[in-house]
């Protein structure tokens, strides 16, 4: 049986700030994030399936980054937990979309959380390949399963 990857785009915007940084982005910004999920197997052989023939589904792959990626950080304020921010953040006025993270919000950081997000979701034919997070139009962090065997 011939081995698929099959890619999907997905794009969201976010901001955030690099906690003790020291450089510019230190300072609360944003970015129009691009992110390339792909995923690999075979296909479903099972002429009877409504998805025969395919890997997966391009609307239930959607669906799969779209409630675990693209609704929780599009348009969020994105910062590694500290005591100084969060006290300063504890207004609801202030940011009204926050997400604290474990981590600091590093492209690096955010395509192993986002691998994690997706795995747990995806049907066992489907196995996540790779991530390619796009923080800006030339620069991006990539993960690929097979280096993280």
């Amino acid at each position: 049986m011939p081995t698929i990857r099959l890619t999907k785009k997905f794009h969201f915007e976010m901001a955030h700030a690099l906690w003790n940084y020291d450089g510019p982005c230190k300072n609360i910004h944003g970015h129009s994030y691009k992110l390339y999920v792909t995923v690999i197997g075979t296909t479903i052989k099972d002429i009877n399936n409504p998805k025969y023939g395919m890997l997966i589904d391009f609307s239930d792959l959607k669906h799969i980054v779209n409630s675990q990626i693209v609704e929780l950080f599009d348009h969020a304020f994105v910062f590694k937990k500290n005591k100084e921010v969060e006290s300063i953040l504890k207004d609801k006025k202030i940011f009204g979309k926050k997400i604290i993270l474990d981590y600091q919000p590093t492209s690096e950081n955010l395509v192993v959380d986002f691998a994690n997000r997706i795995k747990k979701h995806l049907p066992k034919n489907v196995k996540l390949y790779s991530i390619k997070l796009y923080e800006t139009a030339t620069s991006f962090a990539e993960w690929y399963a097979k280096d993280n065997e």
